[in-house]
């Protein structure tokens, strides 16, 4: 109930009136049963625009963080993040990946909609960096389509590092389902699960036009704190675009399966 007053009477309303969002392809998203809507990432303010595009309930994960506040402001915190579709994960000794494939096995075997950010964090420096391979997982043994879906121009509204940036008008393009049922039983299966992640990284840079960068975001953001310091400069190298789908793909053994969103 709590989330349908803050999309529809509280919170929704006020983006909708202040911002002005756009869509593009909601027709794409199934009016009922379950299916993963997979995100590219720039902004914090990415899980609050997405949903105000279609009417179903759009439920990610959230760190337990959020959750374990103390005193009024945690008792609202929780209330907030719980009413607007978030679940909590503990992302602390390696854990977040199998609590979000749980976490979104249970919401898709009800029938929902699950969201996720394949890049893991979000992106430092508005480009498209390498996707993690749980979703992968995720989409074999709930068995169900993923919907690649490019959010747009929310790193203005919320840049990295700033609650507000400066008024744009945001936006939401859906790509068509990917249906990846021919791979089913073999989620085991790390070059399976690896092509299966480019295929929807590959949509989503054409749905996005971003730049893509064939590392993880969290590695590309590391090296460069590093460079920075250093005085070498901060830029990351774009390495290679997705492979497209049916192009063999080199797999990175180190790439475990996640499926976290932050």
């Amino acid at each position: 109930m709590f989330y349908w007053m803050l999309k529809w009477i509280f919170v929704g309303p006020v983006l909708r009136t202040v911002f002005r969002p756009w869509a593009e392809g909601a027709e794409n998203v199934p009016e009922e049963g379950p299916a993963i809507l997979a995100c590219n990432h720039q902004s914090y303010a990415d899980w609050l625009f997405m949903p105000l595009a279609i009417p179903r309930r759009v439920t990610f994960v959230a760190k337990a963080e959020y959750f374990e506040g103390r005193g009024l402001k945690g008792w609202l915190q929780r209330r907030f993040f719980a009413g607007a579709g978030q679940v909590p994960i503990d992302r602390s000794g390696g854990r977040a990946s199998e609590g979000a494939l749980t976490s979104g096995l249970k919401i898709l075997g009800a029938g929902g909609l699950f969201g996720i950010f394949p890049e893991g964090t979000r992106s430092f420096d508005g480009r498209l960096y390498r996707g993690r391979t749980g979703l992968a997982r995720l989409a074999l043994e709930a068995r169900v389509p993923v919907i690649p879906v490019a959010i747009l121009h929310t790193r203005e509204i919320a840049p990295p590092g700033k609650v507000f940036g400066r008024l744009s008008r945001p936006g939401i393009r859906f790509g068509k389902p990917l249906d990846f049922s021919r791979y089913e039983g073999m989620e085991g299966d790390r070059y399976i699960l690896r092509a299966i992640t480019d295929e929807v990284m590959y949509e989503l840079m054409r749905l996005s036009g971003q730049e893509y960068v064939d590392v993880y975001a969290t590695r590309a953001k590391e090296d460069a704190k590093r460079a920075a310091k250093s005085g070498g400069g901060a830029e990351v190298t774009a390495i290679a675009e997705p492979v497209a789908p049916g192009e063999p793909d080199p797999v990175d053994e180190s790439d475990g399966p996640t499926a976290r969103a932050s």
